[in-house]
């Protein structure tokens, strides 16, 4: 069976990676100072940003790889296996990151919005690409949270670099909207395949067997993670994957009510659902009267 490395605490990140352990609950690394190493398998219980300027193997993620290249940011979160494939020499690591445990944040502000950082559930194609100014200024983030870390833990410790995190993640943010806007030709592309992917699906027999079309089962065909293509789409149209998959619904339907030989029901059946009621409040919802309705004003 294949060796996983487990990493629960951040003195067990530390070791892994020749440090010393500042502070039980934050590390910052210079991964230079790690021994040279070959790639392995490996289970995350903290949260883990890796600026590396070495390619170290491929990086699989459940069965997908990451489009991770020298120089970008890669994000993983406590619960996800990183696997480094096709590489079997010794090489020396070289970079920097930034890890810290979950109870580091527990009681901030940040404890609260942590999850709204899609990207630490980023896959495949979808790493940080940054700029030679946005790299310097992630080395500055790392930097402070560093120096703060060479103090002596106070009362005020955990907030000040819990704060600072947010601000880095804050950052991140930032730069992902610019790699939207830059990956805008490549954005297109992708909006014109959900579009043709939602058609193919709804003039098969998909809806009958399987129902209504996920975001996640669209992300999956489009080779993408659910957070990643959700957040792409909400880019390009102002709409959530979600919302853009139920107006496509509901163009349809009101197609459909125009042939008055079919019936509320079989039209709701026809397009994946799998009580004609909830068709009807979705209709409501959206539309403002019940598809009866709709279809005696029409």
């Amino acid at each position: 069976m294949e060796q996983v490395i487990n990493f629960d605490t951040i003195s067990e990140y530390n070791a892994f990676n020749n440090h010393e352990t500042l502070h039980p609950l934050v590390s910052v690394i210079d991964f230079s100072k790690a021994k040279e190493r070959t790639g392995s398998k490996m289970n995350f219980g903290i949260y883990c940003v890796f600026l590396k300027d070495v390619k170290c193997g491929d990086l699989k993620y459940g069965r997908n790889y990451y489009d991770y290249q020298e120089g970008t940011l890669v994000f993983i979160s406590p619960g996800q296996i990183i696997d480094v494939e096709n590489k079997t020499d010794y090489y020396q690591p070289i970079g920097y990151g930034l890890v810290f445990h979950p109870d580091l944040i527990r009681g901030t502000s940040l404890a609260k919005s942590i999850n709204e950082y899609n990207f630490f559930s980023y896959k495949t194609n979808e790493a940080l690409h940054l700029s030679a100014k946005e790299r310097q200024l992630v080395l500055d983030c790392f930097s402070k949270i560093e120096n703060e870390l060479l103090q002596s833990i106070d009362k005020h410790s955990k907030k000040l670099i819990a704060s600072n995190i947010e601000l880095f993640l804050n950052y991140c943010e930032r730069f992902y909207d610019r790699q939207f806007i830059t990956r805008e030709n490549a954005n297109h592309g992708i909006l014109e395949k959900f579009e043709e992917l939602l058609n193919n699906y709804f003039s098969s027999d998909k809806p009958f067997n399987i129902g209504l079309p996920s975001v996640a089962y669209c992300a999956d065909e489009l080779h993408l993670s659910a957070n990643y293509f959700g957040d792409l789409i909400k880019k390009e149209t102002g709409k959530s994957a979600q919302e853009y998959i139920q107006n496509k619904i509901i163009d349809l339907a009101k197609n459909k009510i125009f042939d008055n030989h079919k019936t509320v029901s079989e039209i709701a059946y026809e397009l994946g659902f799998k009580y004609p009621q909830h068709f009807t409040r979705l209709f409501k919802q959206k539309v403002g009267v019940t598809p009866n309705e709709f279809r005696s004003l029409n």
